[in-house]
């Protein structure tokens, strides 16, 4: 018997079309106020017609139920999304390189060549200093070609006479590795004496005219050279002195050794 009563509950229920506007309406009668009492069936009625009755209510509820469940869900989240704007990045600005081929080496500055520029001025007549005489001058200078471990003094000789006698010394005063490494003049070097010799702290270069030979008029040089301590050396301490004679008489002129010009 219950078989039979499942099945026809089951065939019920597939037959059944719940009527949606009535069970919406009996939902909201029944939120509004209190549920309609129902009577009890007689009890002149059959077990079986009743089980069978409420047992088909109770498809049908069952079924109304889940039809209203449907009908009010909760509607679907709307498709459209809010989303906060995302932070913008930060703008990384990229430190300067240095403008420099890739893979090349900075050089470093070559030297500077060794040559000096003696300092100091240049002397000017004075007790110690008398650069002329009558028809003779002079002017003493540091070569411009001198350098930190090397140097060589100018002296520049000129006479409008010829000269029967001459006498030329230059002094190098001993600043630290004075030593001599030659000298020169223009003047023929047959015609002259040569001696370089150190002497009270003073490496001396003299040139002494032989006897029955003369000086033709006019410019002429005579050099020391000598190495020294490296560093820039100051000739404020060196000194020449020229002793001479021609038809006028004797003349005498000294000095010091300025810059190079």
């Amino acid at each position: 018997m219950n078989d039979h009563i499942t099945r026809r509950l089951r065939e019920a229920a597939e037959a059944h079309q719940p009527d949606r506007a009535r069970i919406l309406a009996r939902v909201e009668r029944g939120a509004a106020g209190p549920p309609a009492r129902h009577r009890t069936p007689p009890f002149a009625r059959s077990w079986p017609k009743a089980s069978l009755a409420g047992l088909a209510v109770a498809g049908i509820l069952a079924t109304g139920g889940l039809a209203v469940a449907g009908i009010v869900r909760t509607p679907p989240p709307s498709d459209t999304a809010t989303t906060a704007p995302a932070a913008p990045s930060p703008t990384v600005t990229p430190s300067p390189m240095p403008s420099a081929a890739p893979g090349s080496v900075a050089a470093a500055p070559a030297p500077a060549p060794a040559t000096i520029t003696p300092t100091g001025p240049r002397p000017t007549p004075s007790a110690s200093s008398h650069p002329q005489d009558g028809s003779l001058w002079s002017e003493g200078s540091v070569d411009s070609h001198s350098t930190v471990y090397w140097a060589q003094n100018n002296l520049v000789l000129k006479t409008a006479q010829p000269l029967t006698s001459l006498t030329v010394e230059l002094r190098i005063a001993q600043t630290g590795g004075v030593r001599d490494t030659g000298n020169w003049r223009t003047l023929p070097s047959e015609d002259f004496t040569v001696t370089a010799q150190e002497s009270g702290g003073v490496l001396v270069y003299r040139w002494v005219l032989k006897p029955g030979r003369t000086v033709p008029a006019g410019q002429h040089e005579f050099a020391g050279q000598f190495n020294h301590a490296t560093g820039t050396r100051s000739a404020a301490n060196d000194s020449y002195r020229v002793e001479a004679q021609s038809s006028s008489g004797p003349t005498s002129v000294w000095g010091g050794f300025g810059p190079a010009r």
